[in-house]
């Protein structure tokens, strides 16, 4: 499917945002337990991307990989590139319930599960890269979700839709 030119507007905006984050906060909202790193509000672009439509989160994932890549490496890469995986099933449920915390939610254990797996050709057992990896993307990926569900419903008070959704008529009777 082609992206519409709003969709490759915000992609653009969340992608160069999920490039910043690691690069400005390397060493500052940053815990890193190798193999495990978070950085606070790193899932932002992603969850946000979700909102729009599944092409722009998968677009988003890339950018963000891309990120840790020139950050912290290819096994942090890898794991971020689990935010191509997650934010299209988000994206999805997104689109069908217009939850956000359904989204978020439904793409938890994709998130902790596939950064789970991402690290095992790397040396870790899996009882090891879950209880490290995927319990720690799982806090983080809550936390994140927090934040992103503040932003997203700031954005929207202020007027700014992202979603791609028509908007439902209100009915005031």
């Amino acid at each position: 499917m082609r992206m519409t030119t709003k969709e490759l507007l915000y992609g653009s905006l969340l992608t160069a945002l999920a490039l910043l984050i690691p690069l400005a906060f390397q060493g500052w909202l940053q815990v890193v337990i190798p193999p495990f790193s978070a950085t606070l509000a790193s899932h932002l672009p992603s969850m946000l991307a979700m909102t729009i439509s599944p092409q722009t989160a998968a677009f988003v994932g890339v950018g963000s990989s891309l990120g840790f890549l020139m950050t912290l490496g290819p096994v942090v890469a890898l794991r971020a590139a689990v935010h191509i995986v997650f934010g299209i099933v988000g994206a999805l449920v997104y689109a069908r319930s217009g939850a956000l915390w359904k989204a978020l939610l439904a793409a938890l254990p994709i998130h902790a599960l596939g950064e789970t797996l991402v690290v095992l050709p790397f040396g870790f057992t899996f009882s090891q890269a879950l209880l490290i990896i995927g319990l720690g993307t799982a806090m983080h990926h809550v936390a994140d979700g927090v934040i992103t569900a503040a932003v997203f419903h700031a954005m929207t008070k202020a007027g700014v839709n992202l979603s791609l959704r028509p908007k439902r008529p209100v009915n005031h009777l």
